[in-house]
């Protein structure tokens, strides 16, 4: 399996429910910190946030005073977003689409992609984002990519990993393929008595690869950060890449 089987089918309700814990308020205000700092944003800047899902990002940042569009495939995320920023009084602009086929010329001064929202096409459709990205920037933009860290996850890779939600279960089995660098993950949820099954694929990057990429992609200067936005260590579990256009 070379690629996601359908992400809008990946990012649902289930994942709310099950990723609660890792999508909580204070995750999120942890996160923006993170971002506000890292991707050197102001209030009045234009930002793409892709892969946005239920908005906890793009829904904050507008309440900092960016004007924010964010993109998914997802119509029930987004639905969970406009909701979201209603509730906060902000002004959101959110797409339903894919990152594929970006509609926008030097819009943007900022975009970012958070909490592994890249990877889940195959490598040249993900190349293709990453060329997208640049074209939707302005002339030194940035883009922020947040991602798993290779070096580090091989080391502690784990067969099964199982989320327990009360009485429901999440049960991914993992298999990583070192010819195509991508964790394929067999997912069954278990929730309110109900079953279902799903596949999936998600690319594993180390630094020096997704630099690469990027440079690849035309843009110009691309730096590497751990999770927090600190120095990037070989046992980083995730990693912060920024790229500049």
């Amino acid at each position: 399996m070379n690629a996601a089987s359908d992400p809008s089918q990946l990012f649902d309700d289930d994942y709310l429910y099950f990723y609660a814990e890792r999508t909580s308020p204070a995750q999120s205000d942890a996160d923006v910190e993170i971002l506000w700092r890292t991707l050197a944003l102001a209030s009045g800047l234009d930002v793409l946030d892709l892969a946005c899902g239920a908005g906890r990002i793009a829904n904050r940042l507008a309440a900092r005073g960016c004007r924010v569009t964010g993109l998914d495939v997802s119509a029930v995320l987004l639905e969970h977003a406009r909701r979201d920023a209603e509730a906060r009084g902000v002004a959101v602009e959110y797409v339903l689409g894919t990152m594929i086929d970006l509609p926008w010329r030097e819009r943007f001064d900022r975009a970012l992609s958070w909490f592994t929202a890249f990877g889940y096409l195959d490598d040249a459709a993900d190349r293709g984002v990453l060329r997208a990205v640049r074209e939707a920037l302005r002339p030194g933009g940035l883009f922020l990519i947040e991602h798993l860290h290779r070096d580090q996850v091989l080391r502690v890779f784990r067969e099964e990993i199982v989320v327990e939600h009360g009485d429901d279960f999440l049960i991914d089995r993992n298999s990583f393929d070192p010819i195509t660098g991508r964790i394929d993950t067999q997912r069954t949820i278990i929730r309110g008595g109900e079953v279902r099954r799903l596949r999936f694929s998600v690319r594993l990057f180390a630094f020096s690869e997704l630099r690469d990429w990027l440079l690849d992609a035309g843009f110009l200067r691309v730096v590497g950060h751990d999770g927090r936005g600190g120095p990037l260590r070989g046992d980083c579990p995730r990693m912060i890449v920024v790229a500049e256009r």
